[in-house]
């Protein structure tokens, strides 16, 4: 598997995307100021990653997504690790993450990758996506949000 830069004349994976936060505007919001990185099998794109940057010296991983036949075989916490390190390698001293508090996968991944929880964002889903949100039998309505110094 490759972990790389999505180039410039590359659709981005907006399936893939989408399948990690169902707002296609908010999707789209952030890839216009974010770098989007892919992970490639035999030239499929099986994972994608999205980092914004959000203020000085600090950047967030906005959208990590794997294809669904190839989850739970440790691409998700590879992707994790990427983005860690392109986050040091471009010079960012902090990298944040932020997932629905129903999300119990996504927070042990976090976690077991140095992420430490530093907030809720309570009632974030209601707030910025018309639609209700289900996971795990749980509405998702607040964010918990994480972080790492890098």
């Amino acid at each position: 598997m490759e972990i790389r830069k999505l180039s410039p004349c590359e659709n981005y994976p907006m399936d893939l995307l989408v399948s990690a936060d169902p707002s296609r505007k908010l999707v789209e919001g952030y890839l216009k100021r974010g770098e989007c990185f892919v992970a490639v099998i035999d030239k499929q794109v099986i994972g994608v990653y999205v980092l914004l940057s959000t203020r000085p010296e600090t950047v967030e991983l906005v959208n990590i997504a794997v294809e669904e036949k190839q989850q739970r075989k440790g691409i998700g916490k590879q992707l994790v690790i990427d983005a860690i390190r392109n986050a040091r390698l471009q010079g960012y001293k902090t990298i944040e993450i932020g997932t629905g508090n129903s999300g119990v996968g996504q927070l042990a991944l976090y976690q077991k990758c140095g992420f430490r929880i530093i907030g809720v964002d309570k009632d974030f889903f209601l707030r910025h996506y018309t639609e209700e949100i289900f996971e795990n039998g749980i509405q998702v309505t607040d964010m918990i949000r994480l972080s790492q110094d890098i």
